[in-house]
């Protein structure tokens, strides 16, 4: 098991080549690299060259970090096929990053509107009739997740998409800040993916379902605004007790990676803290030599 920090809170006042130093200096021995302005941007082309991409791996090797995964987000389930084929061509350039930069896995989202899951659907099996075969041939994993305003939410629905697509090198990310969009518990999720849940998102947050869905301020209730966090475990409503131990029950043996957005200022000691939960729960539920393991490995590719 490798424990990752997606150091997103970072990227304000760090360029993506400072970054293995302060993931390091936060005790994780794995970066997860989300989509960074200098890097790879939100739905854009990337933004580094070749030079740029030996230059971080050369820093993330001296820092002792690994790359755990590379996160891209592009419209490659988008309506507009102008958007589609230029995702398809970013997605491209991006595999080429991931394998250049020594990463084995790519994860991301199904994109797509949630009031069009049939044009959406369609749009993403187009993409990824080109992308497949080049991922097989690079030997990526990919490993995707369900979000909310996607046009997957359900958790059970994206791992059924996930099983069609009949590759066993495509996986199943469970992001625990998602758990209440995902319209079951994360225990079930988690026992029907088994062997597919291949990656873990871990952040808090709130149930926007209870108290008739008056908690918050995207009023009224049932309005097509999704409404989600990723706060430090312990401040919201998930049971990470329950995802452990479900975790634990299959056998995971994948990356966990501390992923809270939105609290710029408490960058550092959050991440600390969120590295100290999440591996006092995997010696809870997997037992001290797993923890010891998660500890104790430093990658140096």
């Amino acid at each position: 098991m490798k424990l990752a920090l997606d150091p997103q809170m970072f990227y304000a006042t760090s360029s993506v080549y400072e970054l293995p130093d302060i993931v390091a200096s936060l005790g994780y021995d794995w970066m997860e690299l989300s989509p960074k302005a200098d890097f790879i941007p939100f739905f854009r082309y990337p933004r580094v060259d070749d030079a740029g991409v030996r230059r971080l791996k050369k820093v993330a090797r001296d820092a002792g970090v690994g790359i755990a995964s590379v996160l891209p987000l592009q419209r490659w389930a988008g309506p507009d096929e102008d958007q589609r084929q230029a995702a398809v061509r970013s997605w491209k350039r991006i595999i080429q990053i991931t394998v250049d930069l020594g990463v084995e896995i790519i994860n991301s989202e199904f994109n797509g509107r949630p009031e069009d899951p049939e044009t959406a659907e369609a749009q993403f099996l187009k993409s990824l009739d080109e992308l497949l075969p080049l991922l097989e041939r690079e030997g990526l994993q990919l490993i995707i997740e369900p979000h909310p305003d996607d046009f997957i939410e359900d958790g059970l629905e994206a791992l059924h998409l996930i099983r069609g697509l009949n590759k066993d090198w495509v996986g199943f990310l469970y992001c625990t800040p998602h758990a209440f969009h995902q319209g079951h518990d994360p225990e079930e999720v988690i026992a029907a993916a088994e062997d597919k849940v291949r990656y873990v998102h871990l952040a808090d947050a709130w149930d926007h379902r209870t108290s008739g869905g008056l908690r918050y301020i995207s009023n009224p209730p049932g309005n097509s605004t999704r409404v989600h966090q990723h706060m430090e475990m312990g401040m919201g409503e998930v049971d990470f007790d329950a995802v452990f131990a479900a975790l634990a029950g299959v056998g995971f043996d994948g990356v966990v990676s501390s992923c809270v957005f939105g609290w710029e200022e408490q960058g550092r000691p959050i991440s600390e803290r969120q590295r100290d939960r999440a591996l006092a729960l995997i010696g809870k539920h997997f037992g001290s030599d797993a923890e010891q393991t998660v500890t104790s490995t430093r990658s140096r590719p």
